[in-house]
Parts: C-alpha cells; structure tokens; sequence
C-alpha cells in the first residue's frame, strides 16, 4: 500500500465492531474498511453462515470472502457470560457498532442501544432489520427474497406475461448496505462535530421502497401500480433490448435527438413522422409495435453491427453482457476493479475491489477475508481476556 493510498482512507482510525451475518451487514462494513475503517467482526463459535456458501475453494467460501475483506474475525460466545463482557468492553473503545439480527436480540444479549449509549453518548449503533425497529411488522425475520416481494420488486421485474421473478442481483441487501454505510459515514460527521451518537434504524423494506423512487412516483402520480415490462421502459423508446442476427444487444435512445440517432443508423427517417412515434410518450405508448419494426432491421446483421453503429452514431449501447464478460470488459481492466485476494487458506482468488476513486485512487485491499476466529486471541489479549 503506497503513502498516497493511505492518505486517502477518509475513515483511517473509525473502529467498527460487526455482529452480523450473510449480505446486509457485512456489505455495509466492508463499504467503511474500505474506506480505511478498523472493522473486528464478532462470530458464534459456528460462525457466519457464509461461510458454508458455495463456491467453496479448499473449504473456504468465495462469497465469504466477497463480503469481507479488510477485517478481523473474533469469536465470541454470546450466550457465555464472560465473552458478553468482552464484547461489551470492545463495543465502548469503538465508534460504530453494526448489527443485523431481529429487534430486539442485542437488548437481550446485554448489548442493547440504551445501555451501551448510557455509557458512550457518541456510540453510533446501526441495526439492519427485515422491516425496521418498531411498527407492525418490525418482529418478522426477512431475506433479500422476501423484502423484493414485499416491497413491489418483484411485481416489476420480469416479461409481462411471465410469473413473478427477483431480479437476480440481491438488490435489497446490498441496497440496505449501502444506506447504512452512508447513514454511518454522515452521522460520523455529525459527531466529530461534537453531536451525540445515535440508534440509526436501516429497514430493508424501506430500504427497497426508497430505491424505487420511480415506481413510487409513477403510483402516487397516476393511482395505478406499474407493471412488468420486461427490458423496456415506462416512458422512454427505443430503451430496452433488441434482437440482432446471432443476439441480443440494448440501446438506450432517451432523448429525442438519440431516437433521431436510430432512425439514420437504421436509415428509416421517415419513423419521425410516424403519429405512433413522434414524441417521447408517444413512443412509449407503442413501443411494442415500434420493437417489431425495429428488430426487422435488427435481425439483418449480427450484434456486433450494431454495437459499432450505435457505438459510432452516439447511442447508448451495450452487449447483454454475463459477468464472466462484464469482469473482461476493457474498462473494467483500465479501472483496475479486479483485484488479487489471499484466502487464509493459502488459496488464491480474485475479488472485485471497491469501485470508488479519489483523486484517480482506488481504495487498496489491506487485509484478505479472514479465518474463522483467526483475531480471536489477539483481541483477548487486547483487553487482558483469557486466551484460550
């Protein structure tokens, strides 16, 4: 790690203890390790169920190590009375204490927000729950799944006449992670300013709904829910993808200038003055009958033509990439996004590093994902706690 990289860890010296398992909670630190925060996650003697996550190489879990870079790994027993106190000990010398069980848990474990605040008014105390810390709802248990049905994701998500499908990336806990990571790094501001801590509440259903600021606004703005469109957009045309002779490709004309754009790539000026297409809404409203005249021309050349000819016309584009492709992408390689990582295995792997630059520096890879338990003595010894 240069000096110029870790000048640039706007989080150097935040500590961060982690009682969390699976997506939400370990996303939301990794996002703050990144950034240079001190992360100790806590783990049951069995340890976070990623762990057993496949694929596993040599027994070490690759999604584990997805979500858990750049930190140390205790074991406590929080049923043990002994490891309750150290866990406590360890909560008041950090900064942020991050959890993702149902309400209520960490309170009956002793490490609740009101006696742990009692003791450090500027602990920063974030739960990450299925539906929040209070309400009607707030004791039932949630997965990424169960928050994209609830939350209306899953009633946008798919081809209109298909049943029900998520969208295969587990938009809800990462999304969740990403406002706790934000909430956390803005109430760090607040009190470094001299402000107290605070109980900061991340609710995964709100977290979802939040995301979806343009389906909330289409319903408040017409009475109607929306509905599944599959590729396409509400209210853009040509948005969505098309089929070309050997694939599939998308483009994105959202402005009237771009759909101009298609009409001289495809070389069919007179669309412009087509009733069904000459607005954006217009478009929209017959986007179907304009998909079939489109991929008529589409399905003439492969997709490669047309990657070239949007790409030289100025539109938008892109191949339907899988991710082994989307990982090889030339910018991907430029951005330096793919980053080798030691397993405590003493397997290696690759990871994809934080996406974020300052100052045209990515944020380095400190530590690797570790062992289960791999810090536990030396944060025993830290606080002059039995070692086993």
């Amino acid at each position: 790690m240069t000096a110029s990289q870790t000048a640039l860890l706007p989080l150097s010296g935040v500590r961060v203890v982690e009682f969390c398992s699976t997506a939400s909670g370990p996303f939301s630190t990794m996002l703050l390790a990144d950034m240079g925060a001190e992360v100790v996650k806590i783990e049951p003697p069995a340890g976070d169920g990623l762990r057993q996550w496949p694929p596993l190489n040599e027994g070490y879990s690759e999604n584990f190590a997805s979500l858990n870079r750049n930190k140390r790994s205790a074991v406590l027993n929080l049923k043990d009375a002994d490891d309750v106190a150290l866990a406590r000990r360890l909560i008041l010398e950090a900064d942020v204490l991050v959890e993702n069980n149902r309400p209520g848990v960490m309170d009956r474990l002793g490490l609740g927000y009101a006696s742990l605040s009692a003791e450090k008014p500027s602990l920063l105390f974030c739960s990450i729950s299925a539906y929040g810390q209070s309400g009607p709802r707030s004791g039932e248990g949630g997965f990424d799944l169960t928050i994209q049905a609830a939350a209306g994701v899953m009633s946008v998500t798919g081809e209109p006449s298909g049943a029900p499908v998520k969208c295969g990336v587990p938009l809800s806990d990462f999304a969740s992670g990403l406002y706790a990571a934000f909430s956390i790094s803005a109430m760090l501001a607040h009190v470094r300013a001299g402000g107290r801590g605070a109980h900061i509440d991340i609710p995964m259903f709100g977290c979802t709904l939040g995301i979806a600021a343009l389906q909330t606004s289409e319903y408040f703005g017409n009475g109607r829910s929306p509905v599944k469109l599959g590729s396409a957009h509400p209210r853009n045309a040509p948005y969505q993808a098309f089929q070309a002779k050997d694939g599939y490709f998308a483009i994105a004309a959202g402005n009237h200038k771009l759909w101009l754009d298609v009409l001289r790539v495809v070389d069919m000026p007179g669309l412009a003055d087509d009733a069904r297409f000459v607005s954006t809404t217009d478009r929209a409203r017959n986007q179907a009958a304009l998909k079939e005249i489109l991929e008529g021309v589409f399905t003439r050349q492969p997709v490669a033509h047309w990657i070239d000819a949007f790409n030289e016309a100025g539109v938008p584009h892109a191949r339907i990439n899988d991710y082994a492709a989307a990982l090889a992408d030339p910018q991907t390689e430029h951005m330096g996004w793919v980053q080798p990582l030691d397993l405590p295995n003493g397997r290696k792997t690759r990871t994809f590093a934080s996406p974020v630059r300052l100052n045209g520096q990515g944020f380095p890879i400190r530590l690797p994902a570790p062992g289960l338990g791999q810090h536990t003595d030396e944060i025993r010894a830290q606080f002059g706690a039995k070692v086993a």
